[in-house]
């Protein structure tokens, strides 16, 4: 399995029902101006381990618009009562490229946010990277 897959579906556990609770109090980690790689990459994996610098240096080559996308998503849902589930995964790509959706809430159930990212693997060098 790819290694973005695998890191990115670390989120689903930080965002899932059992423990969705805990993250509302990092809201303000995904305020407007807030560094994303730094505050996903501490829900995947413990600092100065591989993963976490791993992800984060996948965070911060996000492109700042799809980074802004993505904080403003995840501060709307953790400012929901309750809480709006995430569901994240990985899929490659030929850029960056995210996909959110929501399905809304019902009378019955809650509805939650889906967020997708493509990328290219991991050491699949972009053809505009100056490296």
């Amino acid at each position: 399995m790819p290694r973005y897959q695998a890191l990115v579906g670390e989120l689903n556990t930080a965002f899932s029902k059992s423990q969705i609770g805990q993250m509302v109090g990092l809201r303000g980690d995904f305020a407007p101006g807030k560094p994303l790689d730094a505050a996903l990459a501490g829900l995947v994996a413990k600092p100065d381990t591989v993963e976490y610098r791993t992800f984060k240096s996948f965070v911060a080559k996000i492109p700042p618009a799809l980074q802004t996308a993505i904080s403003a998503t995840i501060h709307y849902a953790l400012s929901t009562e309750p809480p709006t589930l995430i569901t994240s995964a990985w899929a490659p790509g030929y850029d960056y490229e995210v996909s959110i959706w929501q399905s809304p809430d019902t009378t019955e159930t809650r509805g939650g946010i889906t967020m997708l990212f493509k990328s290219r693997y991991p050491d699949d060098k972009h053809p505009l990277s100056p490296d």
